[in-house]
């Protein structure tokens, strides 16, 4: 276990990371999920002891390592760009934290070998880095991090610079890989749909702060405040204003729909873009009217970005649709799906 009590880093006159309480269990995975630049190395960083820290403490298993060195906190870090020594083969790039831990040779081989195995890299063990593709090259920074049986596994962003198949590949491999091995695993993303895949815990960041951590799946069904909903959503979720007079919302551009346990004010209203459809769903949708900016089509899926109001939605629809950007075209929304936020961003029933 992991825990960051009152956590904070500064560079100069910069903070980087505001103040951050936060727990980190074994048995799964601990997902940092947040745009380039929300903090998630840093947090990672100041875990690992890589980096000082302003203020606060990091307790490892109940004890303060605070001020310990990286070595001694008994961490692996994996980073998206394939770190292994040149000169070594894959078999010592693999052994070389345990030989520095002073191991045996016979107990280095054995784990070597398993986490080899693990990684499908049995019959590269004696090629160097180079002769490599950048899969293997990966696989065999995992597979230190396995040997090395670290109290902490932190994966910056591991798969940013690996090709799509490969990415899906090691996604689906990453949570058997490290199962059962007592280790606290923090994986960081900046993609949504990786956080999803990938289950167990996931901590919102946004502008050096958790916004929101819990169960992955339920931070997505039901994001607290307006900051967690922008995160968890790629395409960016519709944000619009309604507002609600004598149980009837009306949505600023157009729209309105019955509403109940809502009191008379303004709202901010939030709803992913796969509830808006360019076709009716059910008889409660409501008709929204846009001019269309831009399309995309990505494999079976057709997204199209309108102007609704002030306000720049996004439809994602399954099939290809005939979209003409510059002209006006209807799109469907259930009510049901909406989240609704109250002025200070907070989420209300």
């Amino acid at each position: 276990m992991i825990e960051l009590q009152d956590a904070t880093k500064r560079v100069g006159n910069v903070t980087h990371i505001k103040p951050t309480t936060l727990t980190l269990h074994t048995g799964h995975f601990n997902v940092l999920l947040g745009a380039t630049g929300s903090g998630k190395t840093s947090l990672i960083k100041m875990m690992a002891g890589l980096d000082p820290m302003a203020s606060g403490k990091v307790l490892m298993d109940g004890q303060d390592v605070t001020r310990l060195s990286t070595q001694k906190r008994q961490i692996s870090l994996v980073h998206q760009f394939f770190v292994n020594y040149p000169h070594m083969s894959v078999f010592d790039n693999i052994a070389s934290p345990l030989r520095v831990a002073g191991m045996a040779k016979s107990e280095i081989e054995g784990r070597v070998e398993e986490a080899a195995d693990l990684l499908q890299l049995r019959p590269m063990l004696h090629r160097r880095p180079h002769e490599l593709s950048g899969g293997q090259q990966q696989r065999t920074a995992l597979a230190r991090a396995i040997a090395k049986e670290s109290r902490a596994v932190f994966l910056d962003e591991p798969l940013a610079n690996l090709d799509y198949k490969l990415r899906e590949e090691l996604r689906e491999q990453l949570p058997d890989l490290f199962a059962g091995r007592g280790a606290v695993v923090v994986y960081a993303t900046s993609e949504p749909e990786e956080a999803l895949l990938l289950g167990g815990h996931t901590a919102l960041m946004e502008d050096g702060r958790v916004t929101q951590f819990g169960p992955t799946a339920d931070i997505y069904r039901n994001p607290e405040n307006i900051a967690a909903a922008r995160v968890f959503s790629d395409p960016p979720i519709n944000i619009g204003q309604v507002t609600v007079t004598g149980a009837q919302a009306q949505l600023a551009g157009g729209g309105g729909w019955a509403v109940s346990d809502l009191a008379d004010g303004d709202y901010t209203v939030a709803v992913r873009p796969h509830r808006v459809t360019p076709y009716r769903t059910s008889d409660a949708d409501v008709e929204l009217t846009g001019r269309v900016i831009v399309t995309e089509l990505s494999g079976s899926d057709s997204s199209a970005h309108f102007q609704h109001g002030d306000d720049a939605w996004v439809s994602l629809a399954v099939g290809v649709h005939p979209y003409q950007v510059g002209e006006d075209h209807s799109f469907y929304m259930n009510p049901a799906h909406c989240r609704y936020f109250a002025q200070d961003g907070k989420r209300v029933a």
